[in-house]
């Protein structure tokens, strides 16, 4: 593993760094905002943008065909010639501008013309890479045939534009663009290929399947588990791109452990997820924001229990990907029904669970109550759901919410609101988009089990928003190195210890953090606040991307090695007579 050492020691060497003249990278979430990946991209785009002035291309699956894009803006006039040269080698594509900050250039890949030669090209995978395509099954051949296209695209733009004379780097990103990076290797051997793995597909997967990861990790074999587990297609392309590629990353220590003992490699070179914080509001913007999220929140839970919550109730949330046991949503759960029982709790409590299942539409009798303005003092039926959901009776959650029988009565001090859909500002019951939302919560909680990095509680601290995560969280491993200790609450930042067996005292800790954050006074609140928002600069990507500038310039040292090596090897021998 090669983190920032090898960027400081390259000067002390005497070494300029290599930088490249083009950057091509590519995510199934290039403005296709469906997670995490999606925000570490789109927020890391401004600072290489400013780098390389429309030299740095993301490329992205073209989902939606004709339907309008929400953040993808086309521009016929960018590349016209090369586009018209596209088509005629059969490429159909889109180029235009992500509508992120910076507005870096992006092409969209139509990949369904690509089925056709499904067959051959999984053939040709295994013959040169042994990536074994044949247990695959739901997201991938989209995904094969997504990044088939995106690697045809680099070749077609490269012979088009580029030459030897440019130094060019190809970034995949998680295995579904794996394939993409070795395509490029058979296709165009003089770019540079990076891979970064944010989550590993067996690691995932092993956690999600409720077996304990962390104390077998080491003992645990990749393969074995992948066939066991019946992903034995995503770990394989997974795992070859991992030893094919130029330079490996992943996201956090912790990751880059998983990484070695189930891939088989140590990862390269560590890449933090950092955070572009300019279009978090300020001063008298940022009060108002506060004022009216917490105004809609606190209105949308009286709406549903129709019990008369104090303005100075807290509300606490936990977010992100539905993956309960993952994401601790279990333990958030636990954790605040139980504070309904803890005699130092000092004020109310609503807590939303904000993640995205499977709901069919908002509750129209909550809407109308909310339209209606007025005050209730009978609650709704099922006051802890704010929208329809498709699997009642069986998502997990408000299987939860029954066992415990959490029901919201009005002699609960903690009202539990489970909000299963995107927060994107059309929801039809808070209207709010997520960072509109996110000024108006008191504390967010992510008591992750698995958890590579952990952008929600990046992003909750940004917005002042003091949390609590786990050291099971790349984010939490990062925020105890920023302080050299645990972090504690007090730094913006509680950091739980979590192991595979420690769930119950998981849930203890948060439940005491939070009732002796409800006693905290004023004056203290805002000193943690004041320190979340301090520590997320030092996450920022004008921090971070130098562990990407180490990444770039090692791959291309390794590029140039391989071609030369594969040159030499090429030249014709020369008889001494």
């Amino acid at each position: 593993m090669l983190p920032l050492q090898h960027f400081i020691s390259s000067y002390f060497l005497g070494r300029k760094m290599l930088f490249p003249d083009y950057i091509f990278e590519t995510s199934w979430e290039v403005c296709n905002k469906v997670g995490g990946i999606y925000t570490v991209l789109s927020t890391r785009a401004k600072t290489l943008q400013e780098k390389l002035n429309d030299h740095i291309i993301f490329i992205g699956p073209d989902c939606r065909n004709e339907q309008q894009y929400s953040y993808f803006k086309s521009d016929d006039k960018l590349f016209a010639d090369w586009r018209r040269k596209a088509t005629t080698e059969g490429l159909t594509i889109k180029v235009g501008r992500w509508l992120v900050p910076g507005n870096p250039i992006a092409v969209l890949v139509d990949f369904k013309q690509f089925f056709p030669e499904k067959n051959h090209i999984y053939g040709k995978l295994w013959e040169d890479f042994q990536v074994d395509s044949l247990h695959a099954y739901g997201d991938y051949d989209d995904s094969a045939m997504f990044a088939y296209g995106a690697a045809k695209v680099v070749e077609s733009f490269y012979r088009f534009y580029l030459d030897d004379s440019k130094k060019v780097v190809f970034h995949a990103n998680e295995w579904q663009t794996g394939f993409a990076a070795l395509v490029l290797r058979e296709l165009v051997p003089q770019i540079a290929t990076i891979f970064t793995t944010h989550a590993t597909c067996i690691g995932r997967s092993i956690a999600g399947n409720n077996k304990p990861l962390y104390e077998y990790l080491w003992a645990y074999n990749g393969d074995q588990m992948a066939q066991e587990l019946n992903i034995q297609s995503k770990h394989s392309i997974e795992k070859q791109t991992v030893h094919n590629v130029d330079c490996f990353t992943t996201v956090s220590d912790i990751t880059a452990t998983e990484c070695r003992e189930l891939l088989d490699k140590p990862a390269d070179v560590v890449l933090p997820n950092g955070f572009e914080n300019d279009f978090v509001p300020r001063g008298a913007d940022f009060q108002k924001k506060r004022s009216d999220a917490r105004r809609r929140l606190l209105n949308v839970a009286r709406a549903l229990t129709g019990t008369q919550i104090d303005n100075d109730a807290l509300i606490v949330s936990t977010s992100g990907r539905y993956e309960f046991r993952n994401k601790g949503i279990d333990v958030f759960i636990e954790a605040m029904n139980g504070l309904n029982f803890d005699l130092n709790l000092k004020k109310q409590i609503v807590a939303f669970v904000e993640v995205p299942g499977w709901w069919g539409a908002p509750r129209k009798d909550l809407v109308d109550r909310l339209e209606s303005r007025q005050k209730f003092d009978t609650p709704l039926d099922t006051p802890m759901l704010t929208h329809h959901l498709n699997n009642m009776a069986d998502d997990a959650v408000m299987n939860t919410f029954r066992r415990l029988n959490i029901r919201n009565v009005p002699s609960d001090k903690v009202k539990l609101i489970f909000l299963p859909c995107y927060l994107n500002g059309n929801d039809g019951v808070l209207e709010l988009d997520y960072y509109d939302a996110l000024p108006g919560h008191d504390l967010c909680i992510y008591p992750s089990y698995y958890e590579p990095w952990g952008y929600t509680p990046l992003e909750a601290i940004a917005f002042k928003v003091p949390c609590i995560t786990t050291d099971l969280a790349g984010f939490g491993l990062w925020a105890n190195a920023a302080k050299g200790r645990y972090a504690e609450l007090e730094d913006g930042v509680k950091v739980i210890h979590r192991t595979d067996y420690n769930h119950a005292e998981v849930v203890d800790e948060i439940k005491s953090t939070v009732a002796a954050f409800s006693a905290f006074s004023k004056d203290k609140v805002n000193l943690c606040r004041k320190a979340a928002a301090k520590l997320s600069e030092q996450a920022l990507w004008s921090k971070f991307i130098r562990h990407y500038e180490a990444a770039y310039d090692l791959a291309l040292q390794h590029a140039i090695k391989r071609v030369s090596d594969k040159n030499t090897t090429r030249a014709p021998q020369v008889c001494d007579l």
